[in-house]
Formats: C-alpha cells, structure tokens, sequence
C-alpha cells in the first residue's frame, strides 16, 4: 500500500488540493447566497449585476433591451425588442464555472504570484465572456426560439467549458510547476 501510495503521490496531492478548494469555495459561496431570501424571491446580488450588464449589452449590440424582476421566482426576465426571451437566474452568473477554474489551478500548483494573477485574470476573462454569452444566447433565442435548446442547452455551455478548459491548458502548459520542470 506504501508503494502505490508513494508511486501515485502527485496524482493523489492534485485531487485533494482540487477537491478541498473547491468544497470551501462552494461553501463560501452557499453561504453568499444563503443570506439572500429565496421565500422572498430575492435575487443576489452577483446575478443581479449580471443581469445589468447583460441587458446593457444587448444594447450595445443595437438592440432594445430591459429587465423585469421575476414574479414567482428569485430571477429576472430578460427582454429584447419587448419579447420576454430569457430568465437570468443565479446559474447564470458563472461563479460556479469559475470555482470549478480557481479549483483546478489551485489543484496544479504554480508559483504563488503566477497562481494569483492567473486566477483573477482568468475569472474575469470568464465573468466577461459570460455576460457576452448571456447577451447572445438572448439575441439568438429573440431571432430563432425553436431552437432554444440547442443555443442554450448546447452550444453555450460548450462555448464557456471550452474556454475554461484553454484556460486550464495554458495553465498547465505555460505557468504552473508542471510547465517549469518540463522546460528543464
């Protein structure tokens, strides 16, 4: 048992690292949105600003947009051109893609300083890539809604996962300690 202990050492340290920041990040972020009240259909403040800078988006693609809070959800309705094409709920803010980001470079270690400047470049990158996401998958539902599950359930998420995992590869390949020892 020491042996296979020792032989898959590295392997073993990445998944602890991984799973052990990705359980207190989860949980600091449950506890964020736990203190917003879902009875009440409070909407938090994250997805609340990223419902903003969506909908402004969408204008900036030269197109009427506006937001209207939920009535029977902690969401808001998304309009364009006054047609009700989207909810924007808390799924959609991506904090769950970028836990997922910091906890896999955190996982695979780097430098301290290279391991922090990628982590928040990164997470803004994909804050960022989110809200144009949002904006065209709106766009696109206001032109063609028969195809919402496709936009939406498909090409979307292929579209931010894909972009986490180049993140991950650069991460891999370019700064983390991995990267180095290979270069020597």
């Amino acid at each position: 048992m020491k042996k296979y202990l020792s032989q898959y050492k590295p392997f073993l340290s990445f998944l602890l690292k991984f799973f052990l920041s990705y359980i207190v990040l989860t949980s600091l972020y449950q506890y964020y949105l736990n203190s917003f009240d879902a009875a009440s259909f409070e909407i938090d403040s994250i997805t609340e600003i990223v419902s903003i800078q969506t909908q402004q988006t969408i204008e900036l693609f030269n197109y009427n947009s506006y937001l209207e809070a939920h009535p029977k959800q902690n969401s808001n309705m998304l309009f364009v051109e006054n047609k009700n094409v989207a909810r924007v709920v808390e799924g959609c803010n991506a904090i769950s893609v970028i836990i997922l980001f910091i906890a896999f470079v955190i996982a695979f270690k780097g430098n301290w300083k290279k391991t922090v400047l990628f982590i928040l470049v990164g997470s803004v990158f994909i804050y960022v890539l989110n809200i144009i996401r949002i904006a065209l998958i709106a766009i696109a539902l206001y032109h063609y809604p028969e195809h919402e599950h496709l936009l939406h359930g498909v090409v979307f998420p292929l579209f931010i996962y894909g972009v986490v995992f180049l993140l991950w590869v650069i991460w891999v390949n370019k700064f983390s300690m991995y990267a180095v020892q290979k270069k020597a």
